[in-house]
């Protein structure tokens, strides 16, 4: 049952068009060269609009993986194939929709004590983005790529390799997203440790009903550091440079010439350098440029 007419599941037609204008999406991020101005995380601003971090991350990642599903099952009822979808497009399929399940759903609402603020356009931009990706990358696995076990001979050159290369990044990007968690739950800890102190030396009750009471008007939303285990001895956006590592994984599974694998890598890239460049300057201001002790913003020894 298609949700809108040719465009979910996406025809033929639509969706070439839709490839060849998601390749041109680097021009759109091209206004983060030249303003810092991005209202999420260490970055967000004061403004009436904006939205709860851990609830607009949420909703904002979500739509990706569940537009891609929903188009691979309705996509081959449309173009009436009559057998299943080779194994090479779920695994495809898999990659992306474990790895969402971890951003979207895990990171936020279980992982992460605390988000700082989204502001709309931010959370719009992200919508727009996770439902284009979907329709190029899912229109592709779900019937306008390979339909056939046959169409992806020549696809799958050394594809073990590629999936191990997947996991290990996908392990590497928690490792470091955690590492910055860690910085949040230290300072929670701190601050509570701060507040059973002062309670006892007031000889106010300290048990936990108590103490979160206390806790309840303090916040770590805009608590940051500079994290330095594991690639961030070296750059501070390991977490960006593993996630690029994941999707060229992904692309190398789809083959070199999977144009929609291809324009997601190139797309993530396009949108976190700038910002990823903008964060460490943002990084120097804060703490200062001697402190970060030369590591560059995501590539080692080179940006």
């Amino acid at each position: 049952m298609a949700i809108v007419q040719n465009w979910l599941p996406p025809s033929r037609e639509n969706w070439e068009w839709v490839v060849w204008a998601w390749q041109l999406f680097p021009v759109v991020t091209a206004i983060q060269w030249v303003t810092d101005w991005y209202p999420q995380g260490k970055t967000s601003i004061d403004s009436r609009w904006n939205m709860p971090g851990k609830w607009a991350w949420f909703t904002m990642e979500i739509p990706g993986f569940i537009t891609l599903l929903y188009i691979m099952w309705s996509l081959p009822k449309e173009l009436g194939l009559e057998e299943p979808l080779p194994w090479g497009n779920w695994t495809m399929a898999g990659m992306f929709t474990v790895h969402y399940i971890y951003r979207a759903i895990l990171a936020p609402l279980v992982l992460n004590p605390s988000m700082s603020p989204i502001h709309p356009i931010v959370w719009a931009s992200a919508i727009a983005f996770q439902l284009t990706n979907a329709i190029s990358i899912g229109g592709w696995l779900g019937g306008h790529g390979p339909t056939t076990p046959y169409d992806w001979q020549g696809h799958l050159y050394n594809a073990e390799l590629a999936l191990v290369l997947w996991i290990w990044a996908l392990l590497a990007n928690m490792y470091h997203d955690d590492d910055l968690r860690e910085i949040r739950r230290a300072a929670a800890r701190r601050a509570r440790k701060a507040v059973v102190d002062r309670l006892r030396a007031d000889g106010k009750p300290t048990d936990d009903a108590a103490v979160d009471r206390e806790c309840a008007n303090s916040s770590v939303d805009k608590v940051y550091m500079i994290p330095k285990n594991g690639l961030f001895g070296w750059v501070l956006y390991a977490h960006y440079l593993c996630e690029w590592v994941e999707w060229a994984a992904f692309w190398w599974v789809g083959g070199w010439s999977c144009a929609p694998a291809r324009a997601f890598l190139l797309n993530e890239i396009a949108t976190m350098l700038p910002r990823a460049l903008a964060g460490r300057r943002w990084y120097a201001e804060k703490f200062g440029d001697d402190k970060l002790e030369g590591r560059k913003a995501i590539i080692p020894g080179l940006l």
